[in-house]
């Protein structure tokens, strides 16, 4: 694919050079320290860190008295599940639902993450982030992970930041912010790693290798290097589910003098997976796990690159300023309803950005203030074209659309951490201009442009009530921008504005050596929502949805007491109680579709010795597949209610005596093979059963 992009404007190059290199010439102090206050309680004034770990370097500290709800995944808990992909470690957590509502749903290709009522597929109401960048192709113009380029092995941490972090992150993000981060470069000299491989097998259908690699070292001039890869080959549970997988980065960091350095990562993943789609009633009744659409497959490629720098050279200020680059393709093949036509739709991306941040600190009496100042400026351009393939002869037919999609988007923040003895109170706000532009060349060409200003302001609060207890509270304000294929509806008449939502929350958050517990009321207005009207090519968007969020997260963690007669024992467990509703038309009252109103996981792992053993459970209830909220199952089925289901997952783990490194793993995911299913909500539309009993074997040796 030839470049994109053209040369930024003019008139945005001026505003982006001017901040960085204002930024670049500010002269920089030594290192971050930590003080406490005289308070009994012990409240600690956290060191000044704006690096790309979203929040903070020190994981563990920053969430403890973070001013939100906010839940961290670190691999070894990952490990312990036995997850075999991100979407089930994203299940285990407070206010987060997979929706498996796509053609694409239970295939590597996709993420479909609801968080709060919010809809899932292909997760376009959170920003989701790589390494702290954007994971989606074009976060303004295409925001939702259809394709999704990340894989479990080379994950390290899943930070999920639910609330209180809206200022620093967009565009979307009234369902949160998501940062997936891979594993570090190691900081020690001589060469460490890991490498494993797993087999699943289903007790249906199919059977997949999952394998990776990972290896790293600091040499003695400074620099870090790391090598990642997984990779997966085989199928699902479906019938001609294949799908490969292949996902590789080579991250680096440089250590300029004792507090600065420079890092990045070079990466690249490809994926192809064959998507069964949904079943009518009869169909699967007959059976479940048949494919009707055999010919039905989505591919995509990614290559990026990032790089940034950061420099803390005194407890008082830090600066880091970041820049990345992505080009990615993807494309669906699909039949259509009358298996006549293959359908065609190939879309090719390239986004561009750079961020600096600055961090100042000033201490006058017992009062501190972090002041950060940031700025983005991100690129996409796109194309995008549909053609069919007339099955029958093989005949390519003509395009009947293809567009060109540029957008220039600038955000200017600032926020305020104001620590007054146990308090933290940090206001801020978010300003956004977007420029977007379509050009439709078919049937004839047409230029829509579309301009948007915006401020989003925040608030958010936390009392250090003692060492353990944080209470907290804030309020944030999120928006989503006006999407590529939704400015087809621009004009006089409806002039598309940006979808507006308000968050509030109010939680409490305990932890210690041996216990960890939070629990989070939150409520959501999501006014002026783009909803299409209509179907094919006389669909139409407008600004008319609205949607009411309120509800409850709880999570508690135990590590019973190495001394007691239950040392080794760790039991932990979540509950969500989620009420989400429409707000407008015929429809105002009901349920959201695709979301259950309660979830919870249970679960208990046991160290003894070399051995290791996991028992855990998840459980959602009922869910409706339309806005009616319709009980009753169609012969199609694409709608009706969908029954709520539990599963179960044990796992054992052995770490072979005198074989350094080598750890043998085997477990049953779906314990009970409880059968159970979801409904479509695309053009592929009917039932897709669940995943069924899987019983896998990994053997991993760390070196």
């Amino acid at each position: 694919m030839a470049t994109l992009f053209s040369p930024i404007p003019f008139s945005l190059r001026p505003c982006a050079l001017a901040i960085a290199l204002a930024c670049l010439g500010t002269p920089f102090a030594a290192q971050a320290q930590e003080t406490s206050t005289a308070d009994n309680a012990g409240p600690i004034l956290e060191s000044i860190q704006v690096s790309s770990n979203l929040l903070g370097t020190s994981m563990a500290a920053s969430t403890k008295n973070f001013a939100g709800a906010r839940t961290v995944v670190q691999k070894e808990d990952i490990d312990n599940s036995g997850a075999a992909s991100i979407s089930d470690v994203m299940r285990r957590i407070p206010g987060v639902q997979i929706s498996d509502n796509s053609g694409s749903a239970g295939s590597a290709v996709s993420l479909n993450i609801g968080v709060r009522g919010l809809a899932g597929r292909y997760s376009p109401r959170s920003t989701v982030l790589l390494d702290g960048i954007p994971m989606s192709v074009a976060p303004y113009g295409q925001p939702q992970l259809s394709f999704a380029p990340v894989s479990l092995a080379n994950v390290e941490t899943v930070d999920v930041v639910r609330g209180g972090g809206a200022v620093r992150f967009g565009p979307q993000n009234v369902g949160g912010i998501i940062n997936f981060k891979t594993r570090r470069v190691p900081t020690t000299p001589g060469i460490t790693g890991d490498a494993s491989v797993r087999y699943n097998a289903y007790s249906e259908v199919g059977h997949n290798t999952q394998a990776s690699v990972f290896a790293g070292t600091q040499l003695d001039n400074g620099l870090g290097l790391a090598i990642l890869y997984s990779g997966i080959r085989g199928s699902d549970w479906r019938v001609a589910s294949d799908e490969k997988v292949n996902d590789f980065a080579l991250k680096f960091r440089y250590d300029l003098s004792p507090t600065a350095e420079i890092y990045g990562k070079l990466s690249y993943y490809d994926v192809t997976s064959r998507t069964p789609g949904g079943l009518t009633v009869a169909q699967y009744q007959a059976d479940p796990f048949q494919n009707t659409r055999r010919g039905d497959f989505w591919s995509g490629e990614r290559k990026a690159f990032d790089m940034g720098y950061l420099n803390a050279l005194s407890g008082t200020q830090e600066f880091e300023v970041r820049a990345y680059y992505n080009k990615s393709s993807r494309q669906s093949t699909l039949v259509n309803a009358t298996n006549t036509g293959m359908g065609h739709q190939p879309r090719n991306y390239e986004t561009m950005a750079v961020e600096p941040r600055y961090t100042q600190r000033f201490i006058t009496g017992k009062v501190s203030q972090d002041v950060t100042v940031g700025y983005r400026y991100l690129a996409e351009r796109a194309d995008e074209s549909v053609y069919n393939v007339v099955i029958a002869t093989g005949v390519q037919q003509a395009p009947t659309r293809f567009a060109d999609n540029a957008t220039d988007a600038q955000a200017v923040y600032i926020d305020n951490k104001i620590a007054i003895d146990a308090w933290r109170i940090t206001p801020g706000v978010r300003y956004e201009h977007i420029k977007t532009e379509r050009i439709n060349h078919l049937p004839a060409d047409e230029t829509i442009e579309l301009l948007n200003n915006k401020a989003l302001p925040s608030l958010n609060v936390a009392y250090l009530l003692n060492n353990n207890v944080t209470l907290f509270s804030n309020y944030n304000s999120s928006f989503g921008a006006v999407q590529n294929t939704q400015l087809n509806s621009q004009s006089g008449k409806n002039p598309l504005q940006p979808e507006l939502a308000k968050t509030a929350e109010l939680g409490a958050r305990w932890k210690s050596g041996a216990l960890s517990a939070e629990a989070t009321l939150f409520n959501i207005k999501f006014d002026n929502q783009i909803q299409s009207v209509g179907s094919g090519s006389n669909v139409t968007f407008y600004n008319v949805g609205a949607t009411h969020h309120r509800g409850l997260e709880s999570a508690v963690d135990y590590h019973f007491d190495k001394s007691g007669p239950l040392a080794g024992l760790n039991a932990y467990a979540t509950y969500t109680y989620t009420k989400a509703t429409l707000q407008d038309g015929v429809n105002a009252g009901n349920d959201v579709p695709f979301y259950s109103r309660n979830t919870d996981t249970i679960g208990a792992h046991y160290q003894l010795g070399a051995w290791g053993f996991d028992l855990s459970t998840s459980h959602q209830s009922r869910q409706f597949a339309d806005d009616a909220n319709t009980v009753a199952e169609s012969a199609k089925g694409d709608v009706g209610v969908i029954p709520g289901f539990r599963t179960w997952n044990t796992q054992a783990k052995w770490k072979v005596p005198g074989q350094a490194g080598l750890e043998l793993v085997a477990g049953i995911n779906n314990l009970t093979d409880k059968r159970y299913f979801t409904r479509t909500s695309d053009a592929n539309l009917g039932k897709m059963v669940g995943a069924p009993r899987m019983v896998y074997v990994q053997g991993r040796l760390a070196f």
